[in-house]
């Protein structure tokens, strides 16, 4: 039934939620002396310019993240590897994410999301470069050391760009749209990256050449980089900060200090989100990098139809990325929209499981991409959502995917035993598949009851017109609770959760490690 009221003022709200210009943009006049008393707000082109650049950033590393797991089968063959060395070397990104992506969340903070953009494009880009290098020599080692070094840019690079699109967007005001266009054009670089690079090898006669591809493009993004931190600079001279209209607080880029503080006063809601990307973000992850080889022993087809069909899978829902963006910010929804995702994903693994035929897998991977569609957007506004500062949203992105990280691993290092010990076969892995999926079924649904029975988690379901016409004021008394009557109760969680985090990430390590000692030694 709400669907229906999308078609009357579509254009309309599409515009307001990007230049903010709404109604309660009253509150901006009443909230006292404002520093940049003169300037007006970045207008809707800047916006919509920024939000292009940014994806253009983008666009590289997701190309670069798809062309490895598009490799895998020539990765083992090229470099002489079994399944664990090729799960230690897609682990070892994972592995420097979890050691440094918290304190680059706190300094993303302090910083501001255009210096640390800048940086990391620079170290994606030579890492780039040494992981084509080393696929040129055949060496496996000096891959995993390219591997390292491209990951210190691509942590620096994905905390920045959402820690920039929070300060420009406010929830149910331009923040899930702005999420969805740049995660769509993210799909299509993944889907280009990983549907040619088999092409590439093949018609080169050597892949090392995908690799220098990768490099190529890097470096384009590094222009778009170059643009945009001056067209940053430009803006930041030229025009004042942005406010979240519903609560009035004033969206920043960079803050004056680091603000641990804020950061154990995360309330439990986030920590609930958290609980259904630690599932479903971790599926997806060691999944993509598998699909490809997957599809060639369920499809009995060549590296390159394998994919083709694998990046269909992960990047054919890349259309309905931005719609779910439109979606969440003028309806709501969010939890629905998690608990959707976790039960296609479930329903997706099922088949894989149990319809081995090639209809049964095709119609996984067909409901796979659907589902995969709804996710990150859900995930990351309902984690912005839920934030009682947004001066520390990068801090608080920083410990999501550190956390997705240290899964992976985990998940990764397993899958590469159990693949061994099955003679090279998915039987058992897609078990675990379905594991996670499961769970994350049960999390969103779990979430999707919460937000219709606790006052709470019902920021979550609120459609744009309930956040900023009557939700300030429950926001408002849900922050007086947690920060105020029971303070030292948000702390207690907060600090419990950051240690479970923690324990996780020490798992991360010693699977790591573990899978390092054994994949040499084999």
């Amino acid at each position: 039934m709400a669907s229906k009221e999308i078609p009357k003022s579509a254009i309309n709200e599409v515009s307001e939620l990007l230049s903010g210009d709404t109604q309660s943009s009253k509150s901006e006049v009443t909230a006292g002396p404002d520093p940049n008393d003169g300037k007006r707000p970045p207008p809707l082109a800047a916006r919509l310019f920024a939000v292009a650049l940014i994806s253009c950033i983008s666009f590289g590393s997701h190309w670069s993240s798809g062309v490895t797991g598009a490799m895998k089968t020539t990765l083992k063959k090229e470099l002489d590897i079994n399944n664990v060395q090729y799960s230690l070397l897609e682990a070892s990104e994972d592995f420097m994410a979890t050691v440094l992506l918290i304190p680059s969340g706190f300094i993303t903070d302090r910083l501001g999301g255009a210096e640390m953009i800048v940086y990391g494009n620079i170290v994606y880009t030579l890492g780039s470069i040494l992981v084509a290098a080393a696929a040129s020599v055949r060496s496996f080692d000096f891959m995993i050391g390219g591997r390292i070094i491209l990951a210190f840019g691509d942590i620096a690079t994905q905390i920045a760009q959402y820690k920039m699109f929070s300060s420009w967007f406010a929830p149910s005001n331009g923040f899930a749209s702005t999420l969805g266009f740049e995660l769509a054009i993210g799909k299509v670089g993944g889907f280009v990256g990983k549907s040619t690079a088999n092409i590439i090898a093949k018609n080169t006669g050597n892949f090392a050449w995908v690799y220098w591809t990768s490099v190529f493009m890097n470096l384009f993004t590094n222009a778009a980089t170059v643009v945009f931190w001056f067209f940053n600079k430009y803006c930041d001279r030229k025009f004042k900060g942005r406010r979240d209209n519903a609560t009035n607080e004033q969206l920043t880029e960079k803050n004056k200090k680091f603000e641990f503080e804020k950061v154990f006063q995360l309330p439990w809601m986030f920590w609930a989100i958290l609980g259904f990307s630690l599932f479903q973000t971790s599926a997806a992850l060691t999944f993509s990098t598998n699909a490809t080889e997957l599809a060639e022993q369920r499809f009995n087809v060549s590296a390159i139809k394998a994919g083709w069909y694998s990046s269909l899978s992960e990047y054919a829902g890349c259309v309905l990325v931005p719609c779910v963006g439109v979606f969440i910010d003028v309806l709501g929804h969010r939890a629905s929209v998690m608990f959707i995702c976790g039960l296609g994903m479930m329903l997706s693994m099922v088949l894989l499981n149990f319809a081995l035929s090639t209809a049964g897998t095709g119609a996984s991977f067909g409901i796979y991409a659907i589902a995969l569609s709804f996710g990150p957007t859900s995930i990351i506004d309902g984690i912005r959502t839920t934030l009682w500062h947004q001066s520390v949203f990068g801090s608080a992105y920083s410990l999501k995917v550190t956390m997705n990280n240290a899964m992976s691993i985990i998940i990764r290092i397993i899958t590469g035993v159990l693949q061994d010990a099955d003679d090279n076969s998915y039987r058992r892995v897609v078990q675990v598949y379905l594991f996670l999926a499961a769970a994350a079924s049960v999390v969103g649904g779990a979430l999707l009851i919460g937000s219709l029975a606790s006052r709470n988690l019902a920021p979550l379901q609120w459609s744009r017109k309930k956040r900023l016409t009557s939700g300030a004021e429950i926001i408002q008394a849900n922050r007086e609770r947690s920060l105020v009557t029971h303070a030292h109760r948000t702390r207690l969680i907060s600090i419990g959760c950051f240690g479970a985090l923690l324990l996780l990430v020490v798992g991360g390590w010693v699977a790591y490690i573990w899978g390092a000692a054994t994949g040499h030694n084999s």
